[in-house]
């Protein structure tokens, strides 16, 4: 992976690219990149990029970039920096070489300059990977920026005085001390509300994400364009009640096989995240078979969960055993979390209550030398292994048909909270306002704090503005319209939200801070097109193994995933934060206050 930066001063008399803000935008991302660092600047000084490499695909200096394409003359045509991976980059390579283009590299990054080149922005529909880039048409005198269609690589921008700014992190961004930290409600309000700020959100007015599965276009005036070109919402509208496929268990393996051949592309070597999940068993299982290498697996144990049944590292041994890894458990303690925690937070770049396990993991991995990892991240939301897939139908029929329960609803919480708030969980106050429909069950799912506990927690005018502008009932469910099978209604609810917001981001920033790149097999435009519309189970895609998987993980219970932050925080005497993730997030909140 890498880190990005590019700044365009598109507006006459406004302040021209400066090369110290350049590098102390791209500076702030060192972690992303330690292998390689490059940038350019316009003669005209309009025009900025800068890059922070870490090298995968072709390591050589012919992969540096900021990356250039000239005319016969030797003058720029086109620019480019990147972060990602391209991982049909090799056959659409192959096409341009059959089309009479040359190359000078082995990198994909040269490939995405002549795909532009022949395809302007259409190229994205080309593109299998996890990405996020700019490309200045010196000719056009237009930036272009694309991201990947589930957002598994981040993408900032700021327009502030006529200056557009873009970098993969919000810190680096405010590393150039330009950008005003005008605070943006929605997103302080997300954060209370879920645990993280949903895109295209941050918690400053002036910086926004380009949202997944989009490109954005800033011509020479200024003036700008989003464009949406996937949206895997798209694919759960064509789910029914009969999608079952009589090939389905074919479907299954050639869609995972051909995945995870894709994702095993790379210059170094890979390993997998492995845990006693049927993900990652089932991700180990099938590289362990693809890899032209011997495969690395890391697993991480915590000391508080030794002996019980949420302790994953027995079975992921087992595991390991069975498909003969180099595998590597790690032991993370509370006293090991308290000292890693001011490093963690700084490492954070926009505030989550989760990451702290890939944190962890990530950085084992990485002491193993390793600069690649998959991830089983991903098959909950696919193959529905989620309690919400069976509460939230279970929930909403349930409630859908109480006469006016919403204002019922509302008329009890407000009456009853202010004697029962101590004595029973907010969110059974709002069962009954919120149940009925899918967005509102999901929000009792996923939730942190509930709409009207917000004022306690953030100034009652922000929660309000914020939340309204959130809007988040109302539009998910309009989203959710046109999709009329439950399990892919709640399978749409996890990818917008909890995916993309919280595993995907938190996947990026916690492999960036040991320079880990995570790639996840299971979130992929490709596969998801293939098994998106089937109404396949994790038990299904575990048992389309050729080696299948020991009894002992098959029939394991499914539990979900703890982390014992509460007792991490009660034992290194951070009692006032031990309300375990509601108390964990009044914490990382105070760290990026502090920086306001």
């Amino acid at each position: 992976m890498c880190g990005i930066t590019a700044i365009y001063s598109y507006r006459n008399g406004s302040s021209l690219v400066d090369l110290r803000e350049l590098a102390k935008i791209s500076d702030q991302m060192a972690a992303r990149g330690p292998d390689g660092e490059g940038s350019w600047i316009s003669a005209d000084k309009k025009i900025g990029f800068a890059h922070k490499r870490l090298a995968i695909i072709d390591t050589t200096e012919g992969g540096s970039q900021p990356m250039f394409l000239t005319n016969g003359n030797g003058e720029v045509r086109l620019v480019i920096t990147y972060n990602g991976e391209i991982y049909n980059f090799k056959e659409l390579r192959q096409e341009l070489i059959s089309d009479g283009i040359r190359f000078t590299t082995q990198s994909d990054t040269e490939v995405l300059l002549h795909l532009y080149d022949r395809f302007g922005s259409a190229m994205v529909a080309r593109l299998r990977g996890m990405f996020a880039f700019a490309i200045w048409d010196n000719e056009k005198h237009r930036l272009f920026l694309a991201r990947d269609p589930f957002g598994i690589k981040p993408l900032y921008y700021s327009d502030v005085g006529g200056v557009f700014r873009v970098a993969s992190q919000v810190k680096a961004l405010l590393a150039g001390n330009k950008i005003p930290t005008n605070p943006e409600p929605a997103g302080h309000v997300g954060f209370f509300s879920y645990g993280y700020i949903p895109e295209p959100y941050t918690l400053y007015k002036n910086i926004l994400a380009l949202p997944s599965g989009h490109t954005l276009t800033v011509g020479s005036n200024g003036a700008s364009k989003i464009i949406k070109y996937y949206d895997p919402l798209d694919t759960l509208e064509k789910v029914s009640s009969n999608s079952k496929n009589v090939d389905q268990f074919i479907t299954i393996k050639n869609s995972l096989l051909d995945s995870i051949k894709s994702h095993l592309v790379s210059d170094v070597p890979v390993g997998v995240f492995l845990s006693a999940g049927l993900d990652s068993a089932t991700l180990t299982g099938f590289a362990s078979q693809l890899s032209q290498d011997p495969l690395y697996t890391v697993t991480l144990q915590f000391e508080e969960l030794v002996g019980t049944p949420a302790d994953e590292a027995p079975l992921a041994e087992e595991i390991s055993s069975h498909y003969n890894t180099n595998h590597v458990t790690s032991t993370v303690v509370g006293g090991e979390f308290y000292s890693e925690l001011r490093s963690m937070l700084n490492a954070m770049d926009q505030p989550s209550i989760d990451g702290a396990n890939t944190y962890f993991v990530a950085r084992e991995a990485s002491k193993l030398g390793l600069k690649v990892a998959l991830s089983g991240l991903g098959g909950d939301e696919v193959f529905g292994g989620y309690s919400s897939f069976r509460q939230i139908p279970l929930l909403v029929n349930l409630l859908r048909w109480v006469p006016y329960g919403e204002f019922v609803g509302h008329l009890l919480r407000r009456s009853a909270s202010p004697f029962l708030t101590k004595l029973i969980s907010p969110k059974y106050l709002s069962l009954l306002e919120y149940g009925g429909n899918y967005s509102g069950a999901y929000l009792l799912r996923r939730g942190l704090f509930m709409p009207w506990e917000l004022p306690a927690v953030i100034d009652s005018d922000m929660a309000l503005e914020g939340w309204e502008k959130l809007n988040f009932i109302e539009s998910t469910n309009k989203r959710l319209s046109k999709i009329n099978h439950s399990k892919a209604r709640v399978s749409a609810l996890e990818l917008m939200w909890y995916m993309r917001n919280q595993l995907l981001r938190d996947s990026d920033w916690a492999g960036m801070a040991h320079s880990l790149e995570i790639r996840t097999p299971l979130v992929d435009s490709v596969f998801f097109s293939e098994l998106g519309t089937l109404s396949a189970t994790k038990l299904d895609m575990a048992q389309s193994l050729d080696v299948p998987l020991p009894k002992s993980v098959l029939n394991r219970p499914k539990t979900g995933f703890y982390l014992p932050i509460r007792e991490w925080l009660t034992a290194n005497g951070l009692q006032n934060y031990g309300e375990g993730y509601k108390g964990w997030a009044k914490m990382v909140y105070e760290h990026f206050i502090s920086r306001l």
